[in-house]
């Protein structure tokens, strides 16, 4: 990841771009050797964008040949110009140069309804994709070719990425960010910005989870919610499946399904969060322990040293 691209087109969606931007910055202010450009799909260098607001200093998209470790983030545009058939003759031109950029190697990230852009280019036959819940129908008859995944937030396939929202799309970006400079660097970029892959009010969830919660099963949701929130106690998977009206069987298999792992892992993983987290808030072991619904600090200490490759600090220098 050496150099992020990010296009605009006229009526882009602003926090398409510049939420994307901002995770990026963020990453390059935590020394990551990266650098940052805005890239109009024409020939002009400013560009309005849906609100209104004005795009400028725009570099023009062929001044740019891109290799392996470049990215180019696509947002979403107003969907009007996206039906319109003159749209895509006009930027015929744009389409070329993102093939040629994807053919030497480049990686291809859209956001909410960029992926339409993307399918317009060609880009998506025979490919998996994702975009915003609103547009389905529109999507699946505009691109037969591409199978649609409407169950998750991002999907991912052959160096195209592609992200169902705003919101998704920078969970979409951090998760790049997390596979080339690791899970204790993205965890950084993530506390900078005041996110977590999974926003939710008790949701003690980090970035090594974000695989975890990326589907749209609301019932599994459900599920982990009540697990992150009840970590201190004991329960059962019967417990679990009361909670969301299924059999125990029944949410089991669901939720290996939906996660693909299963429910006793996920609880363990949820528990070494909580563990670094607490631990490096500096509450003793003991304290630990019991908030992590853990009998005592030997078993503490035993579960941390099996994930020792995701824990910032030496495990033996624990209070």
């Amino acid at each position: 990841m050496k150099n992020i691209y990010f296009v605009i087109l006229p009526k882009t969606h602003p926090l398409d771009s510049l939420g994307p931007a901002q995770l990026f910055l963020e990453t390059k202010e935590n020394g990551a050797d990266i650098n940052l450009y805005f890239v109009s799909s024409t020939m002009e260098d400013e560009l309005e964008s849906s609100l209104g607001l004005g795009f400028s200093k725009l570099m023009p998209y062929p001044e740019f040949t891109l290799g392996t470790e470049d990215i180019i983030v696509i947002p979403g545009i107003e969907f009007s110009l996206l039906k319109d058939s003159n749209f895509k003759k006009e930027n015929e031109g744009f389409y070329t140069w993102l093939n040629e950029q994807y053919n030497s190697g480049a990686t291809l990230v859209s956001i909410c309804t960029g992926a339409f852009l993307l399918g317009d280019a060609g880009l998506l036959k025979g490919k998996q994709a994702t975009t915003h819940w609103k547009t389905f129908d529109e999507f699946e008859k505009k691109f037969p070719e591409t199978e649609l995944l409407k169950n998750r937030l991002f999907v991912e396939n052959e160096r195209i990425y592609t992200s169902a929202g705003m919101l998704s799309g920078i969970d979409l970006c951090l998760y790049l960010v997390e596979k080339e400079y690791g899970v204790k660097f993205a965890v950084e970029v993530a506390k900078e910005v005041v996110m977590y892959f999974r926003r939710g009010e008790s949701d003690p969830q980090l970035s090594i989870f974000l695989q975890y919660r990326n589907h749209l099963e609301t019932r599994i949701h459900e599920t982990q919610d009540f697990i992150s929130k009840n970590l201190a106690q004991s329960f059962t998977i019967e417990d679990l499946a009361d909670e969301v009206y299924m059999s125990a069987r029944n949410l089991t298999r669901l939720f290996k399904k939906t996660t693909g792992i299963t429910i006793g892992d996920y609880h363990t993983k949820l528990r070494v969060e909580q563990a670094i987290k607490l631990l490096a808030e500096a509450y003793t072991m003991e304290y630990t322990a019991e908030q992590c619904g853990l009998k005592s600090t030997t078993q503490l200490r035993s579960l941390l040293k099996k994930f020792q490759d995701i824990i910032p600090t030496d495990i033996d220098k624990l209070n």
